[in-house]
């Protein structure tokens, strides 16, 4: 979700309930365009304060972090330090819903004379910027100077008079009257919820979708329902009730910050529950600051991780297509050695009844005493039946041959391909570089990748995923097939239990018995884990098998985390794994 005007109103009032009165003590700038201030406040001791006016990130929230700064403080950190050391924080501001926070400060100068600065932090993406402005709105420096040049609807200078931008213009929702908005929503002909973010400021795509599904419409249907259809005008006062009772909950400060994940990933957040996700979906954060810190912490490692595995990726994508079509080829020729017995039966029935068959004949027909059938069998006209019996049999030799030498390659290409999906899976569930780094170690030992010259075999420090029944049993997963087959043969003995996907790529997963009967609901949420880790945890139902140990075989020479089983039971089990425990070995 964008770092709305909502999101900005939600941090205000955090903020200001934990700073207003505090002390700046400390300044500091760990990147060029980050601030990390240090306030002591009267009654919640020692905070920190994390501005950022990234480009890519801005953000602005309270954290524990400490973060390393340069030794030689930045031009501007120094002037901040000159102006708003031990200053105090008299409030924290935000003009309408717009995605700017103001920092009020008072502090002595140079005279011991009361002075009042503010300290402006605009969150608009490449836009964003840290200003410091005086009580007549005059710029005194800015983490980002924006000259004439780069932008012709402000300059952002020192000496230059401070004002927002407007860009566009849009209404104040916390302003919300009747007639604006039944004019917003009917003029023009465009989707509901565009109409709404486009004509209010400081609401999201996202938002503008909860409030159509609050008042019961598609968000995706056009404006023109409220002027076309018979009850257009009762949609447009849902829709109007539905909108001012999310800005009288803004209005309130009732905030109430949750994540939303998707398969274990953080994928949106909110200042306020939305109840367009299911609820099993949302994780309820106890402040705006920690869900912005821990969102984008988590999100960040989603992200470093694609990114980092991209080149593994490539290269296990591009040998699984060559390995499918190869498959595909060997498949399709397979299919045409199937008429191989048919020519042996000719060759066959020739040799037996050709005696009969006039010279220069083009087919002849024959009683076939294997099916006690009269078959037709076409002749080559300038050969004798021998000849054409001879020729025959050179047909099903071949065609023999193909299909024995394709019967053993069939075999090993799609061995190679559950291999490289299998790789695959390990790729989607990686987590950290560590797991990375064991997955290029197999990549290497397949032979899709070279190790480079004088490059020693590096240190494996990834270890399976370690989880806790609710019953407290301990169940581990393999992140790769290298960790899977040590799970399986060197960590788990005989009376433990085995789970896997049935007939598909994942994880081996151990349930440790350590000798005690375990109860049914063990097992299901050992099965929930196998079905979680394999490349159909997107499904609602997932089977899977599960044995003893014992029972569980590797054949000789097979690839990595391959295994054979011939008894085991079944079920089927969906893939939801939020009621256990990770255990942080």
């Amino acid at each position: 979700m964008a770092f709305d005007g909502i999101t900005v109103k939600a941090v205000v009032k955090e903020l200001k309930d934990t700073l207003t009165g505090g002390r700046i003590y400390k300044i500091a700038q760990p990147e060029s365009d980050e601030l990390l201030f240090t306030i002591k406040t009267p009654e919640n001791g020692q905070k920190r304060l994390l501005l950022s006016a990234s480009a890519s990130l801005p953000l602005v929230y309270l954290t524990e972090k400490n973060r390393p700064s340069p030794m030689t403080a930045p031009g501007f950190c120094m002037l901040l330090r000159k102006h708003l050391q031990n200053g105090r924080i008299t409030d924290i501001t935000q003009p309408g819903l717009e995605r700017i926070i103001h920092l009020h400060v008072e502090h002595l100068d140079e005279m011991g004379d009361l002075k009042h600065k503010r300290l402006i932090i605009e969150v608009m993406g490449k836009h964003s910027n840290i200003i410091f402005v005086d009580d007549k709105d005059m710029v005194i420096d800015s983490i980002k100077h924006i000259s004439g040049m780069v932008s012709s609807l402000r300059e952002v200078l020192p000496g230059r008079t401070y004002f927002i931008p407007m860009t566009q213009e849009k209404n104040d929702p916390l302003a919300l009257d009747h007639a604006s908005f039944h004019k917003a929503m009917t003029s023009g002909n465009l989707p509901v919820y565009k109409a709404l973010y486009g004509s209010y400021t400081g609401i999201s795509p996202v938002l503008a979708q909860e409030v159509c599904c609050k008042a019961g419409i598609d968000g995706d249907q056009s404006t023109a329902l409220f002027t076309d259809l018979p009850e257009g005008e009762t949609l447009l006062e849902r829709l109007y009730d539905a909108f001012c009772a999310l800005m009288a909950q803004v209005s309130s400060g009732d905030f109430h910050p949750v994540i939303f994940y998707e398969n274990g990933a953080p994928t949106e957040y909110s200042a306020l529950p939305l109840s367009m996700y299911e609820s099993d979906e949302q994780k309820k954060i106890p402040s705006i600051s920690a869900l912005l810190e821990q969102y984008y912490a988590e999100k960040s490692i989603y992200t470093r991780i694609r990114q980092k595995s991209v080149d593994l990726r490539k290269i296990v994508q591009t040998a699984l297509e060559r390995n499918v079509k190869k498959y595909d080829l060997q498949i399709r020729q397979i299919k045409d050695t199937e008429k191989k017995d048919k020519y042996r039966v000719y060759g066959e029935l020739l040799n037996t009844y050709g005696y009969q068959v006039p010279e220069g004949s083009r087919s002849t027909e024959a009683l076939n005493y294997y099916t006690n059938e009269m078959i037709t069998i076409p002749l080559d006209p300038l050969l004798t039946p021998s000849e054409n019996a001879k020729k025959y049999f050179d047909r099903y030799g071949k065609l023999k041959r193909t299909y024995e030498a394709l019967s053993k390659l069939t075999v090993e290409v799609k061995e190679e391909i559950d291999h490289l999906e299998s790789i695959q899976t390990a790729l989607d569930i990686a987590l950290r570089e560590d797991d990375l780094t064991q997955i290029r170690e197999e990549l290497i030992a397949s032979g899709y990748i070279r190790r480079k010259g004088g490059t020693k075999k590096v240190k494996i420090t990834s270890r399976p995923f370690h989880y806790l029944s609710s019953d407290g049993f301990h169940m581990y997963v393999g992140k790769n097939n290298y960790q899977n087959d040590e799970l399986t043969f060197k960590f788990a003995t005989g009376g433990d239990w085995w789970f896997h996907a049935k007939g598909m790529p994942g994880s081996h997963v151990i349930l440790k018995a350590e000798g005690k009967e375990l109860p049914d609901r063990a097992f299901e949420e050992a099965a929930r884990l196998a079905a979680y880790y394999s490349k159909a945890r997107e499904q609602n139902k997932i089977e899977i098998d599960y044995v003893e140990k014992k029972n569980v075989k590797k054949p000789g020479g097979a690839k990595p985390g391959f295994v054979v089983y011939y008894t085991n039971y079944s079920m089927a089990i969906d893939p939801d794994i939020s009621a256990l425990t990770l255990v942080e070995d």
